[in-house]
């Protein structure tokens, strides 16, 4: 596993998101409204769609366009809907607000 900067929680408005790509891959960051911050595949499972579109709500994203409810602590998709999106460890210094990225 592979741990990496990738900005600072300043970077990232509340109930917001931000995208980082590492290589190939796109991923979403979200601060709920407690400053946590998690990450999760910038993917929706039922269009393709980009997960950081959506509005947060606790600790769920709504789709904008179908209204699926993704839980950004599992990445499982909210009932009677069904899927996933990948989720990523994230590790913020409380000292300095810095985001890391485990891979």
């Amino acid at each position: 596993m592979t741990k990496m900067l990738v900005g600072k929680v300043t970077d990232i408005d509340i109930k917001g998101s931000r995208i980082v790509r590492v290589g190939d891959r796109e991923i979403a960051l979200f601060r709920l409204s407690d400053g946590e911050v998690l990450a999760v595949e910038n993917k929706r499972p039922h269009k393709g769609g980009a997960v950081s579109e959506g509005m947060v709500c606790g600790s769920k994203v709504h789709c904008p366009l179908h209204d699926w409810r993704i839980d950004l602590h599992t990445g499982v998709v909210q009932e009677p809907d069904h899927g996933h999106v990948v989720t990523y460890e994230v590790e913020v210094d409380q000292s300095n607000g810095s985001i890391y990225l485990t891979l």
